[in-house]
């Protein structure tokens, strides 16, 4: 289940799932303003840089981050094994990724997201955390499943991770052409018809972008009691949440958090 949580004034949502420090932002809590109010974290969409150093700031302050490993997301699968020497400042320039995953205490990891799937993980047996940005590209492309085995190689057994699919576009509003659910077709088989419903005009498709993650992280050996799918729709709260769809591209992004307990 998925909860607000307010601390030192920002507005977060955080899954019961993850007993470790973690949230995906909202739009409120920042300083930003006009279309970027007001706790915008993309840092090259127009917004004044002071003001999402701030919102950064906050941010890492609200969730005890000292050091944190950004990702330059390109759509992919790539996942990176990070330590406190890849941590970065805002504007920083950082490698191509959509995934992280690390088994550093106190290092904070984010992704960023205006209607992509964000993906938070916890190994809280082996003290393990990832976190990755599925887009509908990275989705097929199983990104779900390469962080799951990342964090594998530093010693997590999937069947302890525990996941939280957050916040995203939801079904009733990805309405694609035939290109995406030809791919989730791909990537699961005829279980992906689960996931696809005819669309109001012929060759469109409603696709559940959180369903298909959700099989994926089952496929990796998560277990069905272990993921958290947050039933919020980006595209409907544009209000709360930045959504690419619903602004025509003109917004800011939100960003989703985590961090392994205490420090190295």
């Amino acid at each position: 289940m998925f909860s607000e949580i307010a601390p030192q004034g920002l507005t977060l949502m955080a899954s019961d799932l993850l007993s470790c420090p973690h949230g995906f932002t909202t739009r409120f809590g920042g300083v930003s303003r006009g279309i970027y109010a007001s706790l915008n974290l993309s840092e090259s969409l127009g917004d004044d840089p002071e003001a999402v150093r701030e919102n950064y700031r906050r941010l890492k302050a609200a969730l005890g981050v000292e050091k944190l490993c950004f990702t330059k997301q390109v759509h992919g699968n790539t996942v990176r094994t990070v330590t406190a020497g890849d941590a970065r400042e805002p504007f920083d320039e950082v490698p191509a990724c959509d995934g992280l995953v690390t088994d550093r205490h106190g290092l904070g990891l984010i992704i960023f997201t205006a209607d992509c799937i964000p993906l938070l993980l916890y190994d809280p047996v082996r003290h393990i955390v990832g976190a990755a940005h599925a887009g509908w590209r990275g989705t097929v492309a199983d990104i779900a499943g390469r962080t799951v085995e990342a964090m594998a190689r530093l010693g997590a057994d999937p069947g302890d991770i525990r996941a939280a699919v957050g916040p995203g576009i939801s079904k009733c509003c990805f309405e694609t052409g035939p290109e995406v659910p030809a791919a989730v077709r791909d990537a699961l088989g005829d279980a992906g018809e689960a996931f696809i419903a005819p669309g109001r005009s012929v060759g469109k498709s409603f696709v559940d972008l959180k369903g298909v993650n959700r099989a994926l992280l089952l496929r990796a050996g998560l277990t069905e009691a272990h993921i958290d799918v947050s039933p919020e729709c980006t595209m409907c709260a544009p209000e709360k949440y930045w959504s690419h769809r619903a602004t025509a591209g003109v917004r800011g992004s939100q960003g989703a958090i985590i961090r392994l307990p205490g420090l190295n």
